[in-house]
């Protein structure tokens, strides 16, 4: 999926396609709509929740 960078955050990813949401779900992001979210890159919230960013880019761009 084109358009999703690492460095966006999970408001921002949501906001431009929901369809994310399922993905970043089974990874282990679970708080979606927590405030921390709005303001995470995604990078960043990978790195807190121990997912590699790498896989959850390709994961993302597989949608």
């Amino acid at each position: 999926m084109s358009g999703i960078t690492r460095d966006m955050t999970i408001g921002e990813i949501l906001s431009s396609n929901p369809d994310v949401a399922p993905v970043l779900l089974d990874a282990g992001m679970h708080c979606l709509g927590c405030p921390s979210s709005q303001a995470e890159t995604l990078e960043e919230a990978a790195m807190v929740h121990g997912i590699d960013i790498d896989a959850l880019m390709s994961a993302i761009e597989a949608l």
